[in-house]
This record gives C-alpha cells, sequence and structure tokens, in this order.
C-alpha cells in the first residue's frame, strides 16, 4: 500500500511532463509539415549546403606506450 503512496504521484508527474511536451510542440509548430520530410529523403538532388567529401589521408600512427607501465 505503501508504495502505491509512491507510484501514483509519481504517475501523475510524468503524465504532466508529457502533456506539456506535448503541447509546446504544438505550440512550437513540430507537426506543420508531416510529409516534407518523407518527400525530402525521395528527392535524387544533393542539399545547397552539401559540402564534397575529402579523400582520407595516410593513417595516423599512435605513439608507443610502452614507456608509460
Amino acid at each position: 500500500m505503501t508504495s502505491l503512496a509512491w507510484l501514483i504521484p509519481a504517475a501523475l508527474v510524468l503524465g504532466g511532463l508529457g502533456l506539456a511536451a506535448f503541447l509546446w510542440s504544438l505550440k512550437s509548430g513540430q507537426y506543420e509539415d508531416l510529409d516534407g520530410a518523407a518527400w525530402r529523403a525521395l528527392e535524387d538532388r544533393a542539399p545547397s549546403d552539401a559540402h564534397p567529401r575529402s579523400t582520407p589521408g595516410p593513417p595516423i600512427k599512435a605513439e608507443d606506450d610502452s614507456s608509460a607501465s
């Protein structure tokens, strides 16, 4: 019975936090363009701010740590 004294308020607090997060997401416009991300994933062209990939250089050798022991 004493565990219910902790579980019920904890459930109410977590539910309130979830409701507050949902209302914040509605207010900030997170649900405005639901299909846009799906269509952008199917586009064939690269984004305009994409940077070209550089070719990797030679591997960097790690320092010998045998003197540390």
